[in-house]
């Protein structure tokens, strides 16, 4: 402030006391574009409206006890306030601070969301990959700018550090968006090389119609894209839900996977050992594809699985997949046996399903077969 704005306060205060002054300093940050000092003024204001001290601006802690509602309301329209203006300034990692300590981030994710994708790795390009990738503010349009700006290999890097904070909504966009790029990107890399052999060949909208009959596509250990991303992204696409239009793609992606050299397919955890054959499956069912075949699938690897890790590992996907179509009844009988007793943490989903199928009976008789009272009480009240 200049020596200037200082005499105003101080006429202000001659004319109109505390509360003149207090106007024109937020008229003046504002002016300044001061907004963190601004959010200091505005509840600076209130605490001298309410009698609190001053010393400490935004602290609880001096607050009276009855005027504490009060004062929280003042605070929680002043941080509203100066996120705004600080998003209007173009400042989105400050308004961050505000949205954030309010949980009111939709502002912030609409920004982002209007903003054009960056061309190229840049400061602005790595904010905007904070926000909304790694504070979950939009992590579909930060992994959009991250495959822009850092390519597939760091995107599914950062993706595989990050997939276990994101929402089940934020992994299923995520995965899909990740499914999209990378078949985009697989189809037209196998497109170039047929035409290179087959000039006059038609255009194909599927890896399937592409390599059809195509062999020596995958001869000499040939491959068309960087295979671990292939793996990658195909485990992520687990994430998908029925309905999307991504599964097909997926599907299309395995189905490519299990024509490579067999030292290119890497294997997975049990259900997925053999890794591409089984997550073709695993898309069958999502996609209502023969569904009681795609399950049988996994039946049959859990009735000839001696393992009893591999079994439960085996029994959480049945159920996952039984789960998310609605088959409870189906899913019941295979978490009772294998997983509730195989992991403690099961034991809430296990509820949930139970609840969801309307079979308290089940969850009765569970929880007292594990001396869990608790869970038996509850059971017992909501059945009746």
């Amino acid at each position: 402030m200049s020596e200037n704005q200082f005499n105003q306060l101080q006429d202000k205060h001659r004319a109109g006391g505390a509360s003149a002054v207090f106007e024109q300093l937020a008229a003046s940050l504002r002016e300044q574009r001061e907004y963190h000092k601004l959010f200091d003024a505005l509840c600076l204001k209130k605490k001298h409206e309410l009698g609190a001290p001053l010393n400490r601006p935004t602290s609880f802690d001096d607050v009276p006890a009855a005027k504490r509602d009060e004062f929280e309301a003042a605070y929680v329209s002043a941080a509203r306030d100066v996120g705004q203006l600080l998003l209007a300034d173009k400042k989105l990692s400050q308004s961050f601070v505000y949205f954030h300590a309010l949980r009111e981030t939709q502002p912030l994710r609409d920004a982002i969301e209007a903003v054009p994708l960056p061309r190229e790795s840049n400061e602005e390009s790595e904010e905007l990959i904070d926000l909304a990738f790694y504070k979950l503010i939009h992590p579909v349009k930060g992994m959009q700018i991250m495959l822009k700006t850092h390519g597939t290999c760091s995107t599914i890097t950062a993706l595989d550090q990050g997939f276990m904070n994101l929402s089940p909504e934020q992994r299923s966009a995520c995965a899909a968006l990740l499914v999209r790029t990378l078949h985009g990107d697989l189809l037209q890399s196998v497109q170039r090389e047929v035409k290179q052999r087959m000039p006059f060949a038609d255009p194909a909208k599927t890896l399937r119609e592409l390599t059809a009959g195509r062999d020596w596509l995958f001869a000499e250990n040939n491959y068309h894209i960087d295979v671990s991303h292939l793996h990658s992204t195909v485990r992520f696409a687990r994430s998908l839900t029925p309905g999307q239009p991504e599964l097909a793609l997926a599907r299309d992606l395995a189905e490519y996977g299990t024509q490579l050299s067999v030292q290119f397919q890497y294997p997975g955890e049990p259900p997925f050992t053999e890794f591409y054959p089984a997550h073709i499956q695993f898309y069958r069912y999502l996609s209502d594809d023969n569904r009681a075949e795609a399950i049988g699938y996994f039946q049959h690897l859990l009735d000839n699985e001696p393992d009893a890790q591999s079994q439960a590992m085996i029994a959480y996907v049945m159920v996952d997949l039984l789960a998310r179509t609605n088959q409870l009844d189906a899913a019941l009988p295979i978490a009772e046996k294998y997983l509730v007793n195989a992991d403690q943490d099961f034991a809430a989903a296990f509820a949930e399903l139970c609840q969801k199928a309307g079979r308290f009976d089940v969850l009765m008789r569970s929880a007292e077969e594990r001396s869990d009272l608790v869970t038996y009480a509850a059971a017992l009240v909501q059945k009746s």
